[in-house]
């Protein structure tokens, strides 16, 4: 059975928990107090803490803090006489499991105790798993492994053994650049160069230099002949980046050289002809501009004579957590720091988190959060997230006019949602803290919690209590 360490400075109490729990079949030690407490978990490994917030010298709360960071594995259970809100939240913060006022019946404390041990018992059986030796799935350097992601790898070798064009469209930091590389090192030319430009960072004025090149005086500072990106790219492949942000009389001049294969340079008069194939990549939507002609229908059809879409990541949220480990090792090892996990109310957060920069906003998140981490293991207070983007689309949403379309709608699916939208609006604006996300939206802590399980938002742990309970204990 379970080993219980029982931390509280009234006798009764240690004694009390110490006669019910034995009687559950529970191996039990006891501690008068914190530094007793923080001494027997240095010397030895509980499955279970129950302790007392409020006690003289070293409180409830440092001995939480370092049972986490001797066994992050360990579930914690707080108990105060005088509750508050405020260290409720600390609790949680810290990754305690329950917090229970005093008085409270022994039912609902062996309730607590026997979902907690579950949930632990899960979560380790989880970790096993994540941790087996296959290592984070990835497919040439891209890491996940949702269904939408699979459906790319498999494309991904089909289209590199062809030489057609490629158009990878999707929303910024999504990855297009990685399946880019990713085709280019399946196909025969992976032995010659892969060259990228972005078509919305090289000025109008220089960009038809930096794809074909210059002859020597062509223009003012032209002081030697250079050769330009479709040269560099011959045998090889060139990714053009941003698509979309090329100017029409670009776009004339790129139709040439994507069709015959031939350019000239600035300021010469010879033709090179080169072999280059093209994979670009937009994250605008190509056919409504060659509808409003911001871009030229016939070029279209030259770039996107094989399609592909990389979904956002809020499409795949099975992947935040692998994307979210790769980038703690990266940036755990970059810094020389020895964090090796994310805390599970912490990557909760992420779960929950819309991601309007997608993958590259993911790993800035980590990145930063790796840098101001002073633990172990990566906690909630680490993690900002830009609520702003996020409430900024949504809040105009729900300022503009609802209007029933002629079909009608399902008025249980859109109240649904909406309902969701705002738990994690909430949820990313006060950084996970449940008590304050409750407090924005005007409903009690507990009615939060209950609506983050039905809506399928709650932790696995969280989602099983709330099922059981109908409502949920403050956690």
């Amino acid at each position: 059975m379970a080993h219980i360490l029982v931390v509280d400075d009234e006798q009764s109490m240690r004694e009390f928990l110490e006669i019910i729990l034995s009687k559950e079949g529970y191996q039990v030690t006891t501690a008068a107090g914190g530094r007793e407490a923080i001494d027997l978990l240095e010397k030895n490994s509980y499955d279970l803490l129950i302790t007392d917030i409020r006690m003289k010298q070293v409180d409830g709360l440092e001995v939480l803090k370092r049972c986490k960071e001797l066994n992050p594995q360990a579930v914690a259970i707080m108990i105060s006489a005088y509750a508050s809100t405020s260290t409720a939240v600390e609790a949680m913060k810290w990754g305690a499991y329950d917090y229970l006022p005093k008085p409270f019946k022994v039912g609902e404390m062996k309730t607590v105790i026997r979902d907690a041990l579950a949930a632990a018992q899960h979560r380790a059986v989880k970790d096993r798993a994540e941790e087996e030796p296959v290592g984070i799935p990835e497919f040439q350097g891209i890491v996940g492994n949702s269904q939408e992601l699979r459906k790319i790898f498999d494309l991904i070798p089909r289209m590199a053994a062809a030489t057609s064009n490629v158009l990878i469209t999707g929303e910024s930091g999504t990855g297009k650049e990685l399946v880019a590389k990713a085709i280019h090192q399946m196909s025969p030319r992976h032995n010659k160069p892969f060259v990228t430009v972005n078509c919305g960072s090289v000025p109008e004025t220089l960009m038809e230099s930096e794809l074909f090149g210059h002859k020597k005086g062509s223009f003012t500072g032209a002081t030697a002949t250079r050769s330009g990106l479709f040269e560099v790219a011959h045998q090889g492949t060139l990714f053009l980046d941003e698509i979309a942000e090329l100017t029409p009389a670009l776009q004339v001049k790129l139709l040439r050289a994507v069709q015959e294969k031939k350019f000239k340079m600035v300021g010469g008069t010879e033709e090179i002809s080169v072999d280059v194939r093209i994979i670009s990549a937009t994250n605008r939507d190509l056919e409504q501009g060659v509808m409003e002609g911001r871009f030229r229908e016939d070029l279209y059809y030259r770039l996107n004579v094989i399609h592909i879409h990389v979904p956002p990541l809020r499409e795949r949220p099975e992947d935040i957590p692998l994307l979210a480990q790769h980038f703690l090792d990266k940036y755990g090892q970059q810094m020389n720091k020895d964090i090796k996990k994310i805390s599970a109310f912490a990557l909760d957060i992420l779960k929950n988190y819309n991601f309007p920069g997608n993958v590259r906003e993911l790993e800035n998140i980590i990145e930063r959060s790796v840098a101001l981490e002073a633990s172990n293991i990566v906690l909630p207070d680490s993690l900002t997230l830009s609520s702003f983007k996020q409430s900024q689309v949504r809040t105009d949403s729900l300022q503009a006019p609802v209007t029933l379309p002629p079909e009608g709608l399902n008025l249980d699916q859109v109240l649904s949602q909406l309902e969701k939208d705002l738990l994690q609006q909430a949820l990313a604006r006060t950084r996970g803290a449940k008590q304050k996300a409750a407090e924005l939206l005007g409903i009690t802590f507990r009615s939060f919690r209950y609506r983050l399980a039905k809506l399928g938002l709650a932790g696995e742990d969280e989602a099983a209590e709330e099922t059981e309970k109908g409502v949920g204990t403050l956690s």
